[in-house]
C-alpha cells in the first residue's frame, strides 16, 4: 500500500514525530503539513484550533493518505475525536500514546505534564492517564515561551536554558519521578528539558509511542507499503519555508528533500 502516511502540526514539533515514523517505518512514504504561519496554537481559542486543524486535513486528503497522525497535542485536544469520526482512515493523535509510555515508567505514579496553554487547560493529559489507571498524580504546567523558542531554531546556549529554568523551577518542587513533553515541539528542547530536571526523572517523548501505535495499525489492517522503492516524502508549510527547512534538515536529514509554501483554507 505505497499510499503514504499523513502528518500534521501546528509547525516543526511534527518533524519529531515524523522522525520517529521514519525510523520504525522506513518504508512508509509520508506528506507532512506544517501550519507555520499560524503557530503556536497553544494560546488561540480551541474552537480555531479544531477550525485550522480540519483545515490541514483536507489538504492532505488530497494525497490520498492512509493514515493520519494529529502530531500537535493542542490539535489532538481539539479536534481528534471530531476528525476520526469523519474520516474513513485511522486517525491519531499524540496524547494517549504519550500517556501509556509514561505510565510505563513511572515508579511512584506522580507524573509531570508540560504543553502549551490549550493542552493544559484542555485537561486531556489528565483524562487520558486517568482513564488508564485512576490512581495518577498530576502535575501540569504550561510553557508558553517554549514554542516560539523551536520555531526561532534555537534549542540550545544560555538563553534557552534560562527559560526553561525559570519556566520549569515549579515542578522541581514535586515528587514527580516521569515528565512528559505534551507538546510535539518540546521533544527539540529534550536535552535541555533534562539537563535541568536532572537524571532522576524520566522524560517522556510521545513520538516513539505513536510511530508504535501507527505500525500496529497499519499491519493489522494489511496497509503496510512493501514496496522495495525508495520512499518518497513530502513536506508543506504555510509560512516561511527557510527556518522549517534548516530544522528539518538538522533533525531529519538528507530525507527532508525540499520544502514547499501552500495555502490552505
Amino acid at each position: 500500500m505505497k499510499r503514504p502516511i499523513g502528518i500534521m502540526d501546528s509547525g516543526v514539533g511534527g518533524l519529531t514525530v515524523a522522525k520517529e515514523v521514519m525510523r520504525q517505518l522506513p518504508n512508509e512514504n509520508i506528506v507532512y503539513i506544517g501550519d507555520t504561519a499560524r503557530c503556536p496554537y497553544g494560546p488561540r481559542p480551541m474552537e480555531d484550533v479544531k477550525t485550522f486543524t480540519w483545515q490541514m486535513t483536507r489538504y492532505l486528503l488530497k494525497y490520498d493518505m492512509k493514515m493520519l497522525i494529529i502530531a500537535c497535542n493542542t490539535a489532538t485536544a481539539a479536534a481528534l475525536e471530531e476528525i476520526s469520526s469523519e474520516l474513513p482512515i485511522p486517525v491519531l493523535g499524540v496524547i494517549y500514546p504519550g500517556a501509556r509510555a509514561a505510565l510505563k515508567v513511572s515508579l511512584n505514579l506522580h507524573i509531570g505534564i508540560i504543553g502549551t496553554n490549550g493542552t493544559v487547560t484542555s485537561k486531556a493529559y489528565d483524562q487520558a492517564l486517568a482513564m488508564i489507571n485512576n490512581r495518577v498524580k498530576v502535575d501540569s504546567l504550561a510553557c508558553p515561551k517554549f514554542v516560539p523558542i523551536v520555531e526561532s531554531g534555537a534549542f540550545h546556549g544560555p538563553i534557552v536554558r534560562k527559560v526553561i529554568a525559570e519556566t520549569l523551577q515549579p515542578l522541581k518542587k514535586t515528587n514527580i519521578d516521569t515528565l512528559v513533553l505534551g507538546c510535539t515541539h518540546y521533544p527539540l528542547l529534550g536535552p535541555e528539558i533534562s539537563r535541568f530536571m536532572g537524571r532522576n526523572i524520566k522524560v517522556i517523548s510521545s513520538g516513539e509511542e505513536t510511530a508504535r501505535e501507527a505500525s500496529v495499525i497499519l499491519q493489522h489492517d494489511n496497509l503496510l507499503n512493501i514496496s522495495k522503492e525508495a520512499p518518497k516524502h513530502q513536506f508543506f508549510v504555510t509560512g516561511s519555508k527557510e527556518i522549517f527547512q534548516s530544522i528539518a534538515y538538522n533533525w531529519i536529514g538528507e530525507k527532508i528533500g525540499t520544502v514547499q509554501t501552500v495555502k490552505i483554507d
